[in-house]
């Protein structure tokens, strides 16, 4: 009879390559760590692109075209909608590849189910992830134009009535930065942690 080997080693998932936004790289990072999901290959785009979000369709299929021709199999789109109007789900479609489920990361940061079922008491928020904490000035108010002219201010933010600061990191030094970004803008404050919310189970799945 032949021999039995020792039992083998389970097999290391394959590669996946995630292709996200840099504005959560920080986000997903942490969640490979914490999982020990060293399978996962992280591409990060522009940040930058939150305010362009008619690059961010063009640079995925960029993105995508590049992991193929390196042998990529699996391939995972760590972006929402974020502003994109239906192009990034048409450009997941027809390179069937999938991508996290929501309309932008406010959203998948809090659970979609849970911010839509906020929406009603938000629809008059203005939000922020740690990213948009640390990086205020430079997507926020550099961008607006804030800086040199703060009377546009309640120009761009008047509609608004309050900022929630969805918190994936229990951090005191970024809530003091969004406690001054609420000043800054004169709304009321809001604090929420949310952790990773669906982006974490979505790479989980990937």
């Amino acid at each position: 009879m032949e021999k039995i080997s020792p039992a083998i080693e389970r097999a290391q998932p394959k590669k996946v390559h995630v292709i996200g936004c840099g504005a959560i790289a920080r986000e997903i990072l942490a969640v490979c760590e914490a999982n020990g999901l060293a399978h996962v290959d992280l591409n990060c785009l522009p940040a930058i692109w939150h305010n362009t979000p008619d690059k961010i369709t063009p640079g995925v299929r960029e993105a995508i075209a590049k992991a193929r021709a390196q042998g990529f199999e699996r391939i995972f789109v760590a972006y929402a909608d974020c502003g994109t109007g239906g192009h990034l789900d048409r450009l997941c479609e027809e390179e069937k590849v999938e991508r996290i489920p929501g309309p932008h990361c406010y959203s998948f940061f809090a659970g979609n189910a849970d911010f839509a079922r906020r929406w009603d008491d938000d629809i008059t928020a203005f939000f922020l992830t740690d990213f948009l904490a640390r990086q205020f000035e430079a997507f926020v108010i550099e961008p607006l134009g804030l800086d040199r002219h703060p009377e546009l201010r309640d120009m761009y933010f008047g509609h608004y009535r309050k900022l929630v600061y969805l918190s994936q990191q229990e951090d005191e030094a970024l809530q003091e930065k969004a406690k001054k970004a609420a000043e800054t803008l004169g709304l009321e404050y809001e604090y929420r942690f949310t952790g990773y919310g669906d982006l974490a189970t979505s790479l989980l799945r990937a």
